[in-house]
């Protein structure tokens, strides 16, 4: 049976609430599940991120790369980008012996062409960044006020901080005392979905919202 350990990714924490990236991701997995794999087939594991593809040290990537080498089961992803931005990166996972790549956007590819795409796609992010360095520099010279957030932005973003505050503020006695006695990422999820306690959307916990409430909870102090 061919089977999978499925790996999400936004670049931002709004996105992640928004669902919008989510979306898009889980739609062209199950394109690719129903129309391209292998039958039968299982998932194993669903593990999603909230950092930028630049970051090489991504706890629940982690946690997939782990299943993946344990199990034998292929690490699949929406697009490649959702995997990195890093050609480095990319290759280094290719390289691995015991480390399967499925990419649902592009079903029939291979490591070679995962690799030149991966490629490809830094030059035109390098080259897109020289343009907009180079149209900054620009309005600058001509005196036109660059920088800041609009006030609207800025207010709606203070009231997000705010949100998430409080809602990680609500999960504090639960998550801080099992965290302290020594509960991992996954196992809180697991006692806060038991309890019945829903996240922010109404849905389940993942190890990835745990550690973020950790962390917006640290910071707090």
């Amino acid at each position: 049976m061919k089977r999978y350990a499925i790996y999400r990714r936004v670049s931002t924490e709004d996105q992640g609430k928004s669902g919008l990236g989510l979306e898009a991701q889980n739609r062209d997995i199950k394109l690719f599940l129903e129309n391209f794999s292998e039958e039968p087939f299982e998932v194993i594991g669903e593990f999603e991120e909230h950092l930028s593809g630049k970051q090489d040290d991504r706890p629940m990537l982690a946690e997939a790369l782990e299943i993946v080498r344990k199990t034998g089961a292929e690490l699949l992803v929406a697009k490649l980008d959702r995997l990195s931005r890093k050609v480095s990166f990319i290759a280094a996972l290719m390289d691995d012996p015991k480390v399967r790549l499925r990419v649902a956007s592009m079903p029939q590819a291979d490591p070679f062409q995962f690799h030149l795409y991966a490629a490809l796609a830094e030059q035109e992010r390098k080259f897109i960044s020289a343009r907009t360095k180079a149209a900054l520099a620009e309005a600058k010279a001509k005196g036109k006020k660059l920088g800041g957030l609009r006030p609207k932005t800025e207010a709606r973003n203070k009231a997000i901080q705010a949100n998430a505050k409080a809602r990680a503020d609500k999960v504090a006695k639960t998550v801080q005392p099992l965290r302290a006695q020594g509960a991992s990422l996954r196992e809180i999820a697991e006692a806060l979905n038991t309890s019945g306690v829903a996240t922010a959307r109404g849905g389940k916990w993942q190890a990835s919202q745990v550690k973020r409430v950790l962390e917006r909870l640290e910071n707090a102090n």
